[in-house]
C-alpha cells in the first residue's frame, strides 16, 4: 500500500508558477497518475492522501497513511525559488537530526499507552529501553527510506535533469514516521517557465 500525498491543497496552495499554475493543483494532478500506475502494478495499491482540493495538516497526512497500513508515504511537491533559472528533480528523506527530535516526542506523546511502533512496544517499562528501541525502528525506517528516495531518484533521471544528483536529507515534517518509509519528491521548479509548462 502506498500512500500518496499530494502536498498543499485548499486555502494553502503552495508555491505558484510565473503562468500563474498553484502547486496544488500540479501535485494533486501528478498524484492521480501515479495512484493510476500504482494500481495497475500487481500486488499494489495506491491510497490518495487528499483527493480534492482541501487542506489536511501535516500530521494528519501521516496519520491517514498509517491508518490504512501504508508500506511507503510519498510527498509530491513542486519546487520554487527566487531565480527562475533553478530546475530538476530533488527527492529527500529524513535526515538522523530530524529522527531524533521526533522520537522524543513520540515517546511522550505515547508514554503510558500500549501501542507498536514499528513492531515495537513503547509500554515498556524502562524509558531508556522504549528510547532505544524506537531510535532502532527510526534508524531503520530512515534506512528503507534511503533505498527508495536513490529508486526514485534514478528513475525522475530519466525524465528530467537533477537539481542534485543525490538524495537529499531534510527535517520534513510529513518525512517523521517512525515505522513508515516515507519520502518526498519535488517533481521540478514551478518557478522555472520551461519546468512549470511541462
Amino acid at each position: 500500500i502506498i500512500a500518496i500525498d499530494a502536498g498543499h491543497g485548499g486555502e494553502d496552495p503552495g508555491a505558484r508558477g510565473r503562468y500563474g499554475s498553484l502547486e496544488k493543483n500540479i501535485t494533486l494532478a501528478i498524484a492521480r497518475k501515479v495512484k493510476t500506475l500504482i494500481d495497475e502494478t500487481p500486488n499494489m495499491r495506491g491510497v490518495l492522501i487528499r483527493d480534492g482540493d482541501y487542506f489536511i495538516p501535516l500530521i494528519g497526512r501521516v496519520d491517514k497513511a498509517r491508518k490504512v497500513n501504508a508500506d511507503l508515504f510519498i510527498s509530491i511537491h513542486a519546487d520554487a525559488f527566487i531565480k527562475p533559472k533553478a530546475r530538476g528533480s530533488s527527492v529527500f528523506a529524513l535526515s538522523e537530526h530530524g529522527a531524533t527530535s521526533t522520537a522524543a516526542r513520540w515517546l511522550a506523546k505515547k508514554e503510558n499507552e500500549a501501542d507498536l511502533i514499528g513492531g515495537v512496544n513503547l509500554a515498556v517499562k524502562d524509558p531508556f529501553l522504549a528510547r532505544t528501541l524506537l531510535d532502532l525502528s527510526q534508524t531503520a525506517t530512515i534506512n528503507d527510506s534511503m533505498k527508495r528516495a536513490k529508486h526514485v531518484l534514478n528513475e525522475l533521471g530519466d525524465i528530467n535533469d537533477l537539481h542534485r544528483g543525490q538524495v537529499e536529507q531534510a527535517g520534513f515534517a510529513v518525512l517523521k514516521s517512525p515505522d513508515i518509509p516515507s519520502i518526498l519528491i519535488e517533481t521540478a521548479f514551478i518557478s522555472n517557465p520551461s519546468e512549470e509548462r511541462r
